[in-house]
């Protein structure tokens, strides 16, 4: 097995570097919020750093409490005892994958640390495309034949994943979708992996929005975290809501063995977050209003120089396909934004997406600004488009979109001009 650096973490450090270096690169690669802490929220981790015990394995009882009432608010009744807590959902989600064991089904493209823990835990995932216009969840019809075909070859498979909203394409799996997928799920005894980190994020909230666990709470397990719609990616806590005790049994056996429980002052902030308390939902209120007007932005730049890329519905991404520009598969098109007119993008490829095709993941959060001020200026600004730094941001993607088509698709005009017959003037 060959491990490497994620492909996120990894592209994040070399902007970095090529800033350092003097570089003008416009970052659209990594998936980080881009906000400032809540007041609140610090004075609480501040107000708990005295706490030095390691505490429970499946998290504090308070936290766990919290938890179970976010989920009871959103219809999900939910027991605190069947909620494990974790240093940031990324780590559950391995963690799950390693008690649920077995193959498992991606969406394909799909977030790039599923399939790297996956091959971690020594699980082969089977990807399958979504329907059209969606991501975030599988076709419920291949993800059928392709479980069947894969248990033909002698293969266990036991779970599928989806993410709602999606990352990286930005989109929401319709109900329809996921009520297939759940009848399937139930055909062939799979567990459902449901990743709703963006869920308080999706851009309008007038969208309907439909958790597996709203159909099939027996097989159902949901991660979800406050580094998305809180912007406390640094302090790493993750919750998840399990549907049994033997599945919670076993990922407490494996928490006890790789993370021991999550850091202590952490999670006192982390439950008075999950109370939601009017001024943190005004926070996240906030944050996705700020979210979907740049990535709807964004998404007109893109449409402008000529991509095809669908509406982001959630979250801060957008999947822009650029075949157009006829520049190779999605390595190469990355490659040329980024040395040639300073954008940073990931290459769909690193999502699991056939390599050949030039789509890229695009995130937006970090458009915001450069210090804290600035971004706390953007999402307080009842115009974000207009503040100075975020329509530079705006203008340097523009501009080079723009340069970029101009380059590509000119020597084609021109060889299209030199093949039409010769006029003749009478």
């Amino acid at each position: 097995m060959t491990v490497t650096l994620s492909a996120t973490l990894a592209a994040n450090e070399d902007i970095e570097r090529r800033r350092r270096a003097g570089e003008r690169v416009l970052h659209l690669a990594f998936g980080e919020a881009g906000l400032p802490v809540h007041p609140a929220l610090r004075h609480k981790l501040v107000a708990a750093s005295d706490l030095n015990g390691y505490g429970p394995v499946a998290g504090a009882a308070e936290l766990r409490k919290a938890a179970a009432g976010y989920w009871t608010r959103r219809g999900l009744v939910t027991e605190p005892d069947l909620v494990v807590c974790g240093p940031g959902s990324k780590s559950l989600l391995y963690g799950l994958l390693l008690a649920i064991g077995g193959d498992v089904v991606l969406t394909q493209p799909s977030w790039v640390s599923y399939a790297a823990q996956a091959d971690l835990v020594g699980s082969r995932p089977i990807m399958v495309p979504a329907p059209p216009g969606e991501g975030g969840a599988p076709d419920p019809d291949r993800v059928a034949s392709a479980v069947l075909h894969a248990r033909s070859q002698g293969r266990t498979v036991r779970s599928v994943l989806v993410t709602l909203p999606d990352n990286p394409t930005g989109r929401l799996a319709t109900p329809q979708t996921i009520g297939r997928l759940v009848e399937v799920a139930r055909e062939l005894d799979l567990t459902i992996i449901s990743d709703e980190i963006y869920r308080d994020l999706v851009h309008d909230t007038q969208t309907p929005f439909l958790s597996p666990a709203d159909l099939a709470p027996e097989r159902t397990v949901i991660t979800t975290g406050l580094s998305k719609s809180l912007a406390l990616g640094g302090w790493r806590i993750g919750v998840a809501r399990l549907p049994n005790q033997d599945l919670l049994g076993r990922m407490l056996a494996i928490a006890s063995e790789i993370w021991s429980a999550p850091a202590a002052p952490v999670q006192e902030a982390a439950t008075y977050a999950f109370t939601e308390p009017p001024e943190l939902v005004e926070r996240v209120v906030r944050s996705r209003r700020l979210h979907g007007v740049v990535a709807h932005a964004v998404h007109a730049a893109f449409v402008a120089a000529g991509a095809s890329v669908p509406l982001p519905q959630g979250g801060f991404y957008l999947y822009p396909d650029l075949g157009y520009l006829q520049a190779g598969g999605s390595v190469e098109v990355t490659k040329l934004l980024l040395n040639d007119h300073g954008i940073a993008v990931l290459p769909g490829q690193a999502f699991g997406d056939d390599p050949s095709a030039a789509r890229v993941r695009v995130a937006t959060s970090l458009m915001y600004g450069e210090s804290p001020e600035e971004r706390l200026t953007a999402l307080t600004s009842s115009d974000p488009l207009s503040l100075p730094w975020i329509a530079a941001n705006l203008e340097h993607l523009s501009t080079g979109l723009r340069t970029l088509s101009a380059q590509r698709t000119a020597p084609r005009r021109s060889r299209r001009a030199t093949l039409l017959p010769t006029p003749v003037h009478g």
